[in-house]
């Protein structure tokens, strides 16, 4: 079984989100969710896919302005539905306008989305997986283990032997306790 780690390095599109994004902290609510909607966008389908239709995905959800995403009504799910930019899924659509909102009320509970993740951290796979289903919608196992790699949270992003591990390392100590 490959790794992204022996995929990526010098790939045009999984190149750059392998060195410079995919395990790295991410500290804005409006990444977080980013990271959040494109692994649910991702589900079923490949990374690759993902990636190539990332700036459009970004164009048609307002950036991930989680207040703008909130606010979507029946007209912006259809807007959605036809724009072959993105993933067009009702329910991975729907799953992200009913994320913003609950994010939106993390956000008023806790000051933002990344407070209540750390709150919450560190927990295992497991327990994450529990907590992101009691929030969100479209959040199984693979796609909260996958955002939570994805933004630092968990290890198991890069491989030891990988260059870009030492250096995520230093950014996650927290890795060596769990």
């Amino acid at each position: 079984m490959s790794h992204y780690c022996d995929i990526a390095p010098g790939h045009y599109l999984h190149g750059p989100y392998h060195d410079k994004e995919y395990g790295f902290p991410v500290l804005e609510d409006s990444v977080l969710f980013e990271r959040l909607i494109l692994e649910i966008n991702q589900a079923g389908l490949s990374w690759l896919t993902i990636l190539k239709k990332r700036k459009t995905i970004n164009e048609a959800y307002n950036k991930f302005n989680i207040d703008e995403v909130a606010s979507y009504e029946e007209v912006d799910m259809k807007r959605l539905l036809s724009d072959p930019g993105v993933i067009r899924n009702r329910l991975k659509i729907s799953a992200a306008i009913y994320n913003a909102k609950q994010i939106k009320i993390i956000q008023n509970k806790h000051n933002s989305f990344l407070n209540w993740l750390y709150i919450h951290h560190p927990k295992t796979k497991n327990e994450w997986v529990n907590i992101f289903k009691d929030t969100f919608h479209f959040t199984g196992g693979e796609i909260t283990n996958e955002f939570l790699m994805s933004i630092g949270f968990l290890p198991g992003a890069h491989q030891k032997n990988c260059p870009i591990f030492d250096v995520i390392y230093k950014l996650n100590p927290a890795w060596k306790y769990i």
